[in-house]
Order: C-alpha cells, then structure tokens, then sequence
C-alpha cells in the first residue's frame, strides 16, 4: 500500500464493477471498529476488489494491494480532530473515491453509497470519564456535535444503504431516522475464531499470569474495554467483595487512578490487576475463567463475542450484540448493571467446574455463527447489489 495511490507490480488485475473506497478515520490492530475495517479490507482485496481506503491511518496485511489515501490531521482532542477529517475527508473523497463508497458513520458530507454505522449517536448517551464539571461540559459538546453532524449525514444520503453491526442498532436507526427504514440493514461485525478460540494462547497466557502473580487456582474474571464509566468496571470491582474466590484483570483505556481509590476503599485492591491498553487481547481471555461486562450501553461489543469464542462463560447486560448472542443460562448470564448481580453469578461459577465448562463450550459455540468471512461475504454481495444498481 502507499499514498501515491499506486498499485504494486503484485497487485491483482482490476476486476470490472469491483471498485469499492472505504473511509474511515482509522483502520487497524487496536479498538474494535479498527480491526473490524482491517479484516473487511483484506477480505476484500482477497475476493478481488480494488479496494481505496481513505483515513488518517491504515494498518492491513497486504498493504501494497490496497490504495490508501491518508487523510493528515490531529486524532485527539476529539473537538479538533472530528471536524477537522469532517472537511479533510470530504475533500479527500471528492477527489479519490472509486465505485462503490462506503462511510465508517457520519464523518465525511460526501453523498456515498453505504454509510457503516456502528453507532447511533441519537441513542447513545456518553458518560463523562471524569466526575468533573470540565470533563462533563467537554462530553456535552462532543455529544451534541455527534448528533448535529449524524442527522446532517443522514439528510445529506436520501439513497443510502445503512448498515448497522447489530439488530439493536438498526432498530435505533428506523425509530430516529424514520425515513431510512427501508434502507436500514443488519451485517453483524464478525469475529477471529481462529485466533480466538481455547488454547490458542496457552503459553502466552501463563506467561502473562506468571507476570501478574496470579496467585495458583485462583480463578480469574476479564474486564475488558475502555469507556469504563460506561461499562460498569466500578460494579465488576465492587462485586469481588462479595466474590472472594475471584480475582479481576482489567484491559483497556481509562482512568486507573479512580478505580484504583475505588479498589482500596472496597478492600480488593491486591485482587485488581491493570493490564492497560493491549493489541494481543488474546492472552487476556486464555487466562481467564469467566468474562464481564456490566455495560450500560454497546453497539455489538465485539470483546464479549471474542470471550465466547474463546470459550469463556459471559456475565453481561442484555445490550445491544450481547442480546443475540447471550441466551440467558445456556451459554451466560444477562443481569442488571450491578455488583451484587455480578457477585452472585460469580460465586455460582466458582462453586461449579462443570457448569463455567459448559457454558464455555455454550458460548464457544455461538460465537462460531459470526465468522469473519461472514461478514465479508454480506458486504460483497452488498457492493455486488450496488454496482449493479439493486440494492
């Protein structure tokens, strides 16, 4: 790949009618969405497609087999950075976009063909990471530009497919956007089930618990995800009072300060183990005996499906994606967003080897109908519907 837009001498023939430009601010290894754009331009580029991607950042397998455009702006604060690409961006597809375009959300005022939505900031309310009047003002402001800027997307693409990564989102999108429903479809996100799956990371695994100090047979429960006001790690920290068998790993983007106070103030602060942001989340997960994820909000929360292809129990709120995966009992537990909900799920785990096993293997199992290749193959034959005009 390079930023000249020029194909490689390995570069595949163009296929007619297989023209398709990605824009998104950022592809690659780290966050959910990012890998999630990664594999859909890989899988791409190995079904044939010319594939153009437009971003700050793309970090892909065949770098020289895809045309990349690199978008060059600030990718933090997000006040700057968002419109700033908000006019970069626009810019940057007017000039370079190829058959078939398709918009991570509502980041470019460009008329596309297919705008990805994984979120729909109508219905998502954001919780301030810091218990601050700043940080509370600045959330504000980041919530009202989102929203501003969705609904002036959305009236910009009157012939728009929008494609939502879980049935949750779509019903959000046809009861804000009334007008889209006809145009509102459902591709789920897809998941490595290869490289999440039990025993894929064993020695990894050991490794990192050996780090941790993991004391021997303790079990161990996963939080992982940034946003941690938002998915409730104070309730998985509160609940290992009331779980004392277990001990917690928590990986992601936050604010360990606060949540370190909170540990020591509950009385668990050697059972909280931080492990900060990690593309390899892999380990994470093979180390551990059960998942959790008392969120009070997700779009498709892919770290819980890549849990249950790696065959861990799942403890988590009935939010968007964990609701078609999550069959409350069979292969998890859907509860309230608390710890005492938390805490009585663990315990019942922790007094049951057969039971955390055949949940595991309940959640391994349901996660295997939401392969990668799924994925890729429902938005190809999108783009085939589009390039031929029947979408």
């Amino acid at each position: 790949m390079n930023e000249t837009g020029e194909r490689s001498d390995a570069a595949a023939e163009h296929v007619p009618n297989r023209d398709v430009t990605i824009v998104a601010h950022d592809a690659g290894s780290v966050g959910g969405m990012e890998r999630q754009l990664a594999e859909l331009i890989e899988g791409l580029d190995s079904r044939g497609y010319d594939v153009t991607v437009i971003a700050r950042s793309c970090e892909v397998a065949n770098k020289e087999r895809v045309r990349f455009h690199r978008v060059r702006g600030p990718g933090r604060p997000f006040l700057l950075a968002y419109p700033w690409f908000l006019i970069a961006g626009t810019l940057a597809v007017r000039r370079h976009r190829r058959g078939v375009v398709q918009a991570t959300g509502a980041i470019v005022l460009n008329r596309v063909d297919v705008i990805a939505v994984h979120c729909c900031h109508q219905a998502y309310e954001a919780k301030p990471g810091r218990p601050t009047r700043m940080f509370r003002a600045y959330g504000r402001a980041v919530g009202v530009l989102k929203r501003v800027v969705e609904r002036w997307c959305v009236r910009l693409n009157p012939t728009a497919t929008f494609v939502c990564v879980s049935d949750g989102v779509a019903t959000e999108m046809r009861e804000y956007f009334p007008r889209t429903a006809g145009r509102v479809v459902t591709i789920h996100n897809g998941v490595d089930t290869r490289a999440f799956a039990p025993g894929s990371r064993r020695t990894d695994a050991l490794e990192l618990r050996a780090g941790l100090g993991l004391p021997e047979g303790r079990l161990v429960a996963a939080f992982v995800g940034g946003d941690w006001e938002h998915k409730g790690l104070a309730h998985a920290i509160r609940a290992l009072e009331q779980a004392r068998e277990w001990e917690l790993v928590v990986a992601g983007r936050g604010q360990p300060e606060l949540y370190r106070d909170l540990a020591c103030s509950s009385g668990v602060e050697e059972r909280v183990h931080w492990l900060g942001v990690r593309s390899d989340i892999e380990p994470v997960f093979e180390l551990a005996d059960a998942f959790v994820l008392p969120s009070s909000y997700e779009t498709f929360s892919l770290v819980t499906f890549e849990a249950a292809a790696t065959g861990l129990p799942i403890i988590a709120t009935p939010v968007n994606g964990v609701r078609e995966l999550i069959e409350d009992g069979v292969n998890g537990y859907l509860i309230d967003a608390s710890a005492d909900a938390i805490a009585e799920r663990l315990r019942g785990l922790a007094a049951n080897q057969q039971l955390r096993e055949r949940l595991g293997v309940a959640a391994r199992s349901s996660a295997l109908a939401f392969p990668w290749e799924r994925m890729i193959a429902e938005h190809s034959a999108l783009y085939g519907r589009l390039a031929d005009g029947h979408a």
